[in-house]
């Protein structure tokens, strides 16, 4: 059966969708690809690793309030419709984004600073976790059942592209400017950018007609008038929603975040690579992997999503320690050769807080092209690290992100419409938001923050990855046991209401 309307073609459905949900990523995404600018302006400066994990802190807490987003929007979807829901979900991320790039620094306003930061943040993830739950089920009721894992992974590169669209805007607006003009205020610029975005796709989803399945529904007086206590109120149900979030969400949550966040943190705060050539090593990486998440989906029509996700939990959880020990010795200084006489040191007068103040840099250079510089100024308590690979090591850095990135499109391409063939019509949104959002908010979400307390607890830098281990085999146990894939003799089970 294809449920799609013939004034609105499933291209025209999965454009308008895509297009507001990469957005909503992007805005939400921005403020970690900027973490630790974030965490110099918005949060004191007497203790920087304080003030990072405060700033992953605040990161997470758009995560965590994501499943009350879901349950929040998730009613509001199920009861009044997909369309509109999404529209508001829209705006609110937007604004909130914007209102960030506004928000005086902490030596300007003190602790109103990260505590407006907090609001928006809070506001920030109340939004997203509204908005996937609509988008995916949107399109997945536009879909022919034997083709859902098609069509919805569309749907599911936005997130990986909302990640890849916030480091380009960064990185063009970096190169543009000075590095100091950057960190002075330039860095507040894809916060501002963000209005023109969601003003585009609110004119784009405007134009949309509601869900064919959903209108059916109300048009024939079946609509929840109470979904969140169908979805959780019911044994029947509530079983479905937990086998979700611990079978399935949790450990995609996780996976998702090492191979992306998680990797990018460990690039720049641990490897200490240089924030321009880091950021490109990952958008280099997504920019290969993308077309992944629609391989995958595609696959899961033909196969079965269970399979494809449960792989894909159990090859990470088994790699990620031999992954970041190879990427970890790639700028173990012990194992290069030093070119001596290219050691260089350099004293300039470069303007901090509107004084010129002196920077010094001290830079070695290796015989396999790494540059490592020490960068010290007098409002410095100690001199920053920077290194800069050679070509042959970001290659070898780019692919090892890679293989991470294929990861993230097993687990996460097949998700959408494994999610929405698990529950009814009537009750979908709601019922496929909270494990959704509960998986990447809590379970995701968390883990920077996680993994740097473990690093500092541990006191060794791999330690962090004990946690997305962990998550990722425990869920792979509980889906390969308790999950049952459904099938049918045409591929897939077709909507018990349709």
């Amino acid at each position: 059966m294809n449920a799609s309307n013939p004034k609105q073609n499933i291209w025209q459905v999965i454009f308008a969708s895509s297009a507001g949900t990469l957005i909503e990523w992007y805005d939400f995404y921005i403020f970690g690809s900027l973490s630790l600018i974030l965490a110099e302006k918005f949060f004191p400066d007497t203790n920087p690793t304080l003030a990072y994990i405060a700033t992953l802190a605040t990161f997470a807490i758009g995560f965590v309030v994501r499943p009350f987003g879901a349950i929040v929007f998730g009613r509001l979807g199920d009861m009044v419709g997909r369309k509109y829901t999404f529209l508001l979900t829209l705006l609110i991320m937007g604004g909130s984004t914007f209102a960030i790039g506004l928000i005086p620094s902490y030596a300007t306003i003190g602790v109103f600073a990260p505590i407006l930061v907090l609001i928006l943040r809070l506001a920030q993830g109340l939004a997203l976790g509204g908005e996937y739950g609509g988008a995916a089920t949107y399109v997945a009721e536009h879909s022919p059942a034997n083709r859902r894992g098609y069509f919805t992974s569309f749907i599911q590169t936005t997130a990986t592209l909302g990640l890849f669209v916030s480091l380009g805007v960064i990185l063009a607006t970096r190169l543009l400017m000075t590095p100091e003009s950057f960190n002075d205020w330039g860095w507040r610029i894809p916060f501002w950018l963000s209005i023109f975005l969601v003003m585009m796709s609110y004119y784009i989803r405007i134009k949309l007609h509601e869900s064919p399945l959903f209108s059916k529904l109300k048009a024939e007086g079946k609509t929840s008038t109470n979904p969140l206590k169908e979805s959780f109120g019911k044994k029947e149900n509530l079983k479905l929603v937990l086998l979700a979030l611990f079978g399935a969400t949790m450990g995609q949550g996780v996976v998702w975040y090492t191979g992306q966040f998680y990797a990018l943190s460990f690039l720049q705060n641990t490897m200490k690579i240089e924030f321009v050539q880091s950021n490109i090593i990952i958008a280099t990486a997504l920019l290969f992997g993308t077309p992944l998440f629609i391989f995958f989906g595609h696959l899961s029509d033909k196969i079965g999503r269970k399979k494809i996700m449960m792989i894909g939990m159990l090859v990470a959880a088994i790699s990620y320690f031999p992954i970041y020990h190879a990427m970890d010795t790639t700028v173990d200084l012990s194992r290069k050769q030093e070119v001596v006489e290219r050691y260089r040191i350099e004293s300039t007068l470069t303007p901090h807080n509107g004084t010129l103040v002196e920077t010094t840099r001290k830079t070695r250079e290796f015989t396999d092209g790494t540059l490592v510089t020490e960068i010290t100024s007098p409002d410095k308590k100690a001199a920053v690290k920077e290194v800069k690979l050679g070509q042959s090591q970001t290659i070898w850095i780019i692919f090892l992100v890679f293989v991470q990135v294929v990861f993230v499109t097993m687990v996460y391409g097949p998700i959408a419409a494994f999610l929405v063939e698990l529950f009814p019509t009537r009750i979908r949104y709601t019922s496929m938001s909270l494990p959704y959002h509960i998986g990447n908010g809590v379970f995701g979400g968390m883990l920077p923050a996680i993994a740097t307390l473990l690093v500092q607890k541990y006191n060794n830098h791999l330690a962090g990855l004990i946690y997305p281990v962990a998550i990722a085999i425990v869920c792979m146990v509980i889906g390969v046991v308790f999950i049952k894939e459904r099938k049918t003799a045409d591929g897939f089970e077709e909507d018990p209401e349709v």
